[in-house]
């Protein structure tokens, strides 16, 4: 589960697991937790808590309101020309927001991307990730 605030750019290079990471790779990226100061978090602090979520408590900039503290995506189906995405927001590792997603690789988008700027950035890293290890899988 990424954390709701962070706003992935690039995907990282690193050794190890990522697919079970929540974006499916480990992302570097920008921290929206305060839109008017918006800060780019070191190494230290991008996996644990960016990247992996419910930083509540954990980490400085992550806002005190009774907000989500992670995101998690799952592919609920693939049928080769688009894929669909299952999006939960979580609060205290109960559902905040939920609901389905569709990426048409034809339009190379989500038909209908979630309103939060971020969280559809999320999606659409969450996406280029599985369609990255898909095609590493089959070799293309």
């Amino acid at each position: 589960m990424a954390c709701p605030y962070f706003f992935p750019v690039e995907a990282r290079a690193e050794s190890g697991q990522n697919a079970m990471l929540p974006l499916g790779d480990s992302w570097t990226g920008i921290c929206r937790a305060d839109p008017r100061q918006p800060w780019r978090p070191d190494g230290a602090v991008l996996r644990p808590l960016c990247n992996l979520g419910y930083a509540r408590g954990a980490c400085p900039h992550f806002p005190s309101a009774d907000g989500p503290d992670a995101v998690r995506f799952a592919v609920s189906g693939d049928d080769g020309a688009s894929l669909r995405i299952y999006l939960v927001v979580e609060r205290d590792h109960q559902p905040f927001a939920h609901g389905p997603l569709e990426y048409s690789r034809a339009r190379e988008g989500f038909l209908n991307p979630p309103v939060d700027e971020t969280i559809s950035r999320q999606a659409r890293a969450y996406v280029e990730s599985y369609l990255r290890r898909k095609s590493e899988a089959s070799g293309a």
